[in-house]
C-alpha cells in the first residue's frame, strides 16, 4: 500500500531518537472491537510500548489503547493487555534470531490503519549511546546551518539580478 492509504493513529518518534533502527517489518494486530474504535479515535500510547517474542509468536507489551467511550463496561477491554502481533512464521523465525544473537530490541514506531485494518510498524533497533546521540545532533544542527546559509545567499543573490 502506499503511504497516501495509511492513516497514522500513533507514531513513536522517540524511539528514533533513543534507538539505531535496522530493520522495520509492517505486522498485523489481534484486537477487540472496541479497541479498533478506540484506536479510530486515536486514544492510545505507543511510546513505552516494546515487543517480545515468546513461544513462536510475537506480543506487544505496555501498549495503552484507552476505553472506549461508548463502550458497555461487558463488552470494554483492558486498557493494557498483551496484542499479538501477526506476522509469517519464517519473519518469526528471522526476528528471534536477530534479536538474541545482535542483542537487539523490538521497538513500535506507528500504529496505523492501511486499507481499514490496523498494523504496526516494528522496528529491529539497538540502543543509542549518548555519544551517538550527540554526534545525530550535532549533523542534524549542521544540516540545518547548511540549509540556512544557502537559503540567505539565494535571496541574496536573487535581489541583486533585479
Amino acid at each position: 500500500m502506499s503511504a497516501e492509504d495509511r492513516k497514522v493513529v500513533a507514531s513513536n518518534r522517540r524511539a528514533r531518537h533513543e534507538f539505531e533502527i535496522v530493520d522495520t517489518f509492517e505486522c498485523g494486530l489481534v484486537l477487540k472491537g472496541s479497541e479498533v474504535k478506540s484506536l479510530r479515535e486515536s486514544k492510545v500510547q505507543l511510546a513505552e510500548s516494546y515487543a517480545r517474542v515468546s513461544g513462536g509468536e510475537v506480543w506487544l507489551h505496555s501498549l495503552h489503547v484507552s476505553p472506549y467511550s461508548h463502550a458497555s463496561t461487558a463488552f470494554g477491554h483492558d486498557p493494557d493487555r498483551l496484542k499479538k502481533l501477526l506476522l509469517r512464521r519464517s519473519e518469526i523465525d528471522r526476528l528471534a534470531a536477530r534479536v538474541d544473537q545482535e542483542n537487539l530490541t523490538l521497538v513500535p514506531l506507528s500504529l496505523y490503519f492501511s486499507g481499514g485494518r490496523a498494523k504496526v510498524e516494528l522496528g529491529l533497533a539497538r540502543r543509542k549511546t549518548g555519544a551517538d546521540k550527540r554526534a545525530d545532533i550535532a549533523k542534524r544542527d549542521a544540516d540545518r546551518e547548511a540549509a540556512r546559509e544557502m537559503s540567505d545567499s539565494r535571496r541574496r543573490y536573487s535581489g541583486t539580478d533585479h
